[in-house]
């Protein structure tokens, strides 16, 4: 290799990197999601379209940007499509970002610019379709791409004032990172990821900086103004929002939001699990974004692609440490916090899939889904490195096939011919890997099952019902499908998580009864006359309702009462949630249908002690004023309860779209939601089970077919052993929760 070059003086690639770009928001756009997804992506979008506050901290600067994508006259494109292409585009700034990074870095390495350019498009092309950075630039499923593009820009301008310290440009580039750091942070805490290696970096090349006053002074009110966006939070909250999450509207409220109090995060020296096993989990993720769709025959493969890209990264860190030691202190620290740093402070229990593959040992603590986002700016700058590897093998193959003598300054040193490097450039095929196999994976083109399964859901209830829900993934994408779509808006989702604060009680009561729209609405709602409820489902003040306890510790049985319902509730402590469903079925009930969503499992049975007044209708169950009688159309199922049959085949026959939308889909990467697509499956499994006891084997064997067809699309298929008969063995009926998971994460939702 040539030694270091001393010149500097070089143009960056400004055009080179936005034609990466360009090719990498292609190919985010080719497998872009035209709707929603499960977990934050409803919220996300929902809060961005009614410009209002998810969860803390609120993320203003995401909504702010969001809202102007949500509104942007793209045609006929969703709200939804339209967020997504935000997420695409801010990954596609990042992977130019890094493409004048990787070419920096090479100035001094290679001669030809074509070389550098080569390598600069190897980074971008990496980093931009490992599994996670993909799969999170095609929906906007978190608000981390948006940091991923800041982080980013960051870097690249650490990296230019690096280069000369004392230019003229140097004041106004820290100014400029200084205010980016604080504009990063209104989007995310993740936005000052890069202040650790800033700092690292000038006291390297410039410690003197630190005794600046006067710059430094300028820097801080840069790294204020840059957190303004959050003004617009307590502005914003007192027009009540539909989507307005912790109520930012005084001063305590604001603070309690902007440190994220309720999520009540343990101390960094109470380890919630070993950091050996946090460093395995993080391994698991490096492992996904090179190979991410692994079945029975893969894993091997994706561990050997996985220890390539770690030696690759890791010899890239070498070489750049070697041939560029003015940018590396930015660059290696940086890396060193989004990765050992990044893990111990974010002290995570084992990993999901982790557990999975332990066995899902009762006596470890797991998170409730895969945590890899949070790697989302490590996995992308990885691409870096990783290309400096690639370049530093090409540069060795490429010897091998004849080399010149050449003068570098003083030194006459040994380089590649301009053959010999084209000779061996086959070698850069590699940079194209997780390109050919995330494709499947990552893409979200046509995906539609999580708009289809609110649809579903909502249809579910009858006229002005209240629908009691559990959690992220069967209460966000109902936000989405009533805020943004429009759909079913007269039904109140109440979702047991949040019923445990006082702002969401509140807002409950505040939330207007919107018309129901019979045309709209399902066939089997015609033809007869749904009365609209006047005033809130709790007939209190929202000052009455703060005084509600947050916890009543019932030690004996009590008896709750409504009408001819009689419900025993065992012993327990009663959360301020359970108080707030049984005061609304005290104050509102028969006045409007009350339903619990499926995927609130055994909720109304084991907390509240309704199980025997509950009908199957469709994805819920409805609250009867008696304990439901079997005849022709009420039937008892083993693990379901009474299943509404008309009803349920109606919806399933004319209004459902979720079974159809995940056949096309035709995967289910996320395993931690896999309930969701698991109560299509059962309920298939249970109509085929009905048909068949009606003699009508035509519709049974079309029905297990279907239920076969979703069990192939969502790796449920091991539940079916095709050989027994007949079909309604299929699938075992003993779990009463008609989808075995409560959707709940505590990452998003309030401690209890």
């Amino acid at each position: 290799m040539p030694p270091k070059s001393t010149d500097l003086d070089y143009r960056p690639s400004y055009l080179a990197a936005a034609i990466a770009s360009l090719v990498i928001f292609c190919i985010y756009l080719a497998t872009l999601a035209p709707s929603t997804a499960m977990w934050d992506t409803s919220e996300y979008i929902s809060a961005a379209y009614v410009l209002g506050i998810p969860h803390p901290p609120g993320n203003p600067l995401f909504v702010l940007i969001g809202r102007v994508f949500a509104i942007l006259p793209l045609g006929h494109l969703s709200v939804a499509m339209k967020v997504n292409i935000l997420a695409a585009l801010t990954s596609a700034v990042a992977a130019g970002m890094w493409f004048l990074i990787t070419e920096r870095i090479l100035v001094g390495w290679l001669t030809e610019r074509w070389q550098r350019l080569a390598g600069a498009a190897l980074a971008a092309l990496i980093g931009a379709t490992e599994f996670t950075v993909w799969n999170q630039s095609v929906v906007n499923e978190k608000v981390y791409t948006v940091s991923l593009m800041g982080l980013a820009i960051i870097s690249w301008l650490t990296v230019r004032w690096s280069d000369d310290p004392d230019g003229p440009m140097a004041d106004r580039l820290l100014v400029m990172i200084a205010y980016l750091l604080g504009l990063g942070y209104a989007n995310h805490m993740m936005g000052f990821l890069a202040g650790p290696a800033v700092v690292v970096a000038v006291a390297v090349r410039r410690p003197v900086t630190f005794l600046r006053w006067k710059l430094i002074a300028i820097s801080i009110g840069a790294l204020l103004l840059g957190m303004t966006p959050f003004l617009t939070q307590p502005i914003r909250a007192a027009h009540y929002p539909p989507i307005n999450e912790g109520e930012p509207t005084t001063w305590s409220a604001f603070l309690y939001n902007f440190n994220r109090g309720q999520y009540g995060k343990p101390d960094l020296l109470d380890r919630q699990a070993p950091f050996a096993g946090q460093l395995g989990m993080f391994w698991l993720y490096f492992k996904w974004q090179w190979l991410r769709d692994v079945k029975d025959m893969y894993p091997r493969a994706q561990s050997i692609l996985a220890m390539i890209y770690m030696i690759l990264g890791l010899m890239g860190g070498y070489v750049h440490w070697r041939r560029d030691r003015k940018s590396f202190w930015y660059f290696g620290t940086f890396m060193l916090t989004l990765t050992i740093v990044l893990i111990y402070y974010l002290n995570f229990k084992y990993g999901h899939s982790q557990c999975l593959l332990m066995g899902n040992p009762s006596d470890v603590a797991c998170e409730v889904r895969d945590r890899d986002y949070f790697f989302i700016v490590a996995f992308s700058a990885w691409g870096v490195w990783a290309a400096l590897g690639l370049v530093y093998i090409w540069e060795g193959v490429a010897s091998l096939f004849g080399s010149d003598e050449v003068k570098v300054g003083r030194e006459v040193v040994e380089v590649p011919r301009r053959t010999s490097w084209l000779a061996s450039s086959w070698i850069l095929a590699f940079a194209f890997v997780p390109l050919f196999t995330n494709w499947k994976a990552a893409s979200r083109a046509g995906q539609t099952d999580t708009y289809a399964f609110a649809h579903d859901l909502l249809d579910s209830v009858e006229p002005y019902g209240i629908l009691i829900t559990a959690g992220d993934n069967d209460t966000f994408p109902l936000w989405y499908a009533q805020e943004v779509e429009g759909v079913r808006k007269d039904v109140l989702v109440l979702c047991t998580s949040l019923l445990n604060t006082d702002w969401y009680v509140r807002q409950l009561i505040r939330r207007p009864v919107f018309p129901y729209d019979a045309a709209k609405g399902p066939a089997v709602y015609r033809g007869r006359e749904w009365p609209m409820p006047k005033g809130p489902p709790l007939h209190m003040t929202t000052v009455q309702a703060d005084s509600i306890p947050e916890v009543e510790d019932l030690r004996q049985p009590m008896l709750f009462k409504k009408g001819s319902i009689e419900a025993t509730i065992k012993p327990q402590p009663l959360q301020k949630a359970d108080i707030v469903v049984l005061m609304m079925i005290r104050d509102d009930y028969p006045n409007r249908p009350f339903y619990f969503s499926r995927t609130a499992g055994s909720y109304p049975q084991e907390v509240l002690g309704l199980g025997q007044y509950l009908l199957m209708q469709g994805l819920a169950r409805k609250l009867l004023p008696d304990t439901p009688s079997p005849g022709k159309d009420t039937v008892l199922l083993q693990g379901e309860g009474f299943v509404d049959v008309p009803r349920t085949r109606e919806l399933w026959y004319h209004d459902f779209l979720g079974p159809a939308a995940v056949i096309k889909r035709g995967m289910w990467v996320d395993k931690a939601s896999v309930g969701i697509p698991y109560i299509y499956l059962t309920t298939a499994v249970d109509l085929s089970d009905l048909a068949l006891q009606r003699g009508d084997t035509v519709e049974s064997r079309k029905l297990l077919d279907t239920a076969h067809a979703l069990g192939d699309a969502t790796d449920l298929s091991r539940l079916f052993n095709t050989q027994v008969a007949p079909p309604a063995t299929a699938v075992p009926l003993g779990n009463d929760t008609g989808g075995g998971v409560k959707m709940s994460d505590s990452g998003t939702h309030p401690k209890k």
